[in-house]
């Protein structure tokens, strides 16, 4: 149902007064900002309580949005953050400190998010197209050791150390590199099977195992890029918000964000590069009374990165989706040093990501 234009800036009213005080909002505390009487504020109010948008949390108090009002405030009626210069000057100062080592990037991004949110806050990567193994390098080091060496699609490069019990030379380790080099590359791990392992040790004459040992180190250098595991930052952060003085809901969902297992099966962005998440639209138990908000960027390499916070439903919604689309936008420069439209070619970190950020921090 279309809501009439009072109700709107009502609904807009009560959502944004409430991210402010976390107190109910009675018709006085907006009469005056809307122009209206008390009894017309009431009256609307009333109607949509009834309509599934507002709810009373105790009689003769004021109302609170429910999720679903907070969905069409999120959908209709929220203005878009603008971001201040020292808000982007904040975040790119972040970045460009902590980002120095790809190796802790998830850990950092996590961090800084929390930090700059003042939420939990979760960051994954995970690969968005097939990864293979482009070529094999195979070090003899001596009759019992070796050293297999894997680069892949992503331009990452892979190794291990092969200790045998048995004797080889290295004219066996050339022969091992070459076999591997035609029948193991440029395939996906659903295409390494035991039938192609089994005619590459037919190929070779292998009673051993050491080609299985080689090939079940290329799977997993393949398939571990796969799997979605979080890193979570600032769970403390939820003990400072109202909704979760009560210990046992806290505990519940600091327990729930602590199991990164947990986090990785959040919906990620389908359309676009952000996605918003409130309440009972999430499907975890722990997470009915909590909104997510999370965001993807490029990673390079085929990687795709994701970066989301968790809180109260009571979320200023606009001012923490501009800023995870900030650190988003800023994480795909620093991985993938492409230049984005407007920014002047540099190796440092552009000074604003995208547009100009305006003094004002709230629409």
């Amino acid at each position: 149902m279309e809501l009439e234009e009072r109700k709107k800036q009502i609904l807009r009213t009560i959502v944004e007064r409430y991210v402010e005080t976390a107190e109910p909002i009675g018709s006085k505390a907006i009469a005056a900002e809307l122009g209206f009487s008390s009894a017309t504020i009431r009256n609307e109010m009333a109607e949509l309580e009834a309509m599934g948008y507002l709810e009373q949390p105790h009689t003769s108090a004021g109302r609170i949005p429910t999720s679903q009002g907070y969905r069409i405030y999120v959908n209709e009626l929220m203005a878009r953050h603008k971001l201040s210069v020292e808000e982007t000057e904040e975040i790119n100062a972040a970045l460009q400190t902590k980002m120095v080592q790809l190796d802790k990037v998830m850990a950092d991004v996590g961090k800084i998010t929390s930090q700059l949110t003042s939420y939990p806050s979760y960051a994954m990567a995970s690969v968005v197209q097939p990864m293979t193994i482009t070529r094999f390098d195979m070090i003899y080091v001596d009759e019992h050791t070796f050293i297999t060496v894997a680069m892949l699609s992503n331009n990452t490069v892979k190794n291990r150390l092969m200790k045998l019990p048995g004797l080889i030379d290295s004219a066996a380790v050339t022969k091992l590199s070459t076999l591997f080099n035609a029948r193991f590359t440029n395939i996906t791990d659903e295409e390494m099977t035991p039938e192609l392992v089994a005619s590459m040790e037919k190929a070779v004459g292998d009673e051993t195992g050491l080609v299985a040992s080689v090939a079940s180190f290329a799977m997993e250098a393949v398939s571990e890029l796969k799997t979605r595991s979080a890193v979570v930052a600032g769970t403390s952060h939820i003990l400072e918000h109202p909704e979760f003085h009560d210990v046992d809901k806290a505990q519940k969902l600091m327990q729930y964000l602590s199991d990164g297992s947990e986090l990785s099966k959040l919906p990620v962005p389908e359309e676009g590069n952000m996605k918003i998440i409130i309440g009972a639209e999430n499907l975890a138990e722990e997470l009915k009374d909590s909104s997510v908000i999370v965001a993807r960027y490029d990673a390079g390499g085929g990687v795709q990165g994701l970066i989301g916070v968790v809180g109260p439903t009571r979320m200023d919604y606009s001012k923490i989706a501009a800023r995870l689309d900030y650190i988003a936008k800023g994480m795909s420069w620093l991985l993938t040093r492409s230049e984005l439209p407007g920014a002047a070619p540099s190796k440092a970190m552009p000074e604003h990501i995208e547009g100009d950020p305006e003094e004002q921090t709230d629409p």
